[in-house]
């Protein structure tokens, strides 16, 4: 089994031992769920954001990125240890956060990071739905002149987020679907 594989398994395990929970969940969408990923119980564990990072440095590299960022909060931690283990890998990629609301003091940025006009760039969440975070950071990007290459997930739970996000013109590549870690959607 190459490295890739074997991460994948352990990423696979941590995503359905600490993220997986099961109730009445309303998500970001409104919607409501007899599930839910709380990814952040991944990507706020020193394993879980080293696993995904790495896992998600080695498809940016294949596709040739040079930033990567997201709406926050669902994609600050893993902005930052993707940008922190792709220099340990020997290719960095920057970080950058997309604001909900430009800041209200300094410089109002909505973009947080050095990041230039014209930039390749992947947008990332931890678990995709409707798409709506993914999207609204793809448009807050193409306003700051960034190139969104690409997105990223940690989970996509199979319920058109996926289509959305590609009805915007950008590939979306999840680590996982819900498929994947439980059978059928």
């Amino acid at each position: 089994m190459s490295r890739i594989e074997t991460l994948r398994e352990r990423l696979s395990f941590l995503l359905k031992e600490k993220a997986y929970l099961t109730g009445d969940f309303i998500l970001t969408s409104g919607r409501h769920s007899d599930h839910y990923f709380d990814c952040k119980r991944v990507t706020l564990d020193p394993e879980g954001l080293a696993i995904a990072s790495e896992l998600l440095v080695d498809r940016m590299k294949q596709a040739g990125i040079a930033a990567v960022g997201g709406l926050a909060i669902g994609a600050d931690p893993i902005v930052a240890g993707v940008a922190a283990i792709s220099w340990q890998l020997g290719a960095p990629v920057q970080g950058f956060i997309v604001r909900k609301e430009p800041k209200a003091h300094g410089t109002s940025k909505w973009i947080e990071g050095c990041v230039a006009a014209g930039v390749r760039v992947a947008v990332v969440d931890d678990v995709v739905t409707s798409g709506g975070s993914i999207i609204k950071a793809i448009d807050r990007c193409r306003q700051e002149g960034l190139e969104p290459a690409i997105a990223y997930t940690l989970v996509d739970r199979e319920e058109g987020g996926a289509e959305a996000i590609e009805n915007e013109g950008v590939p979306f590549e999840p680590l996982f679907r819900y498929s994947e870690l439980f059978g059928s959607a």
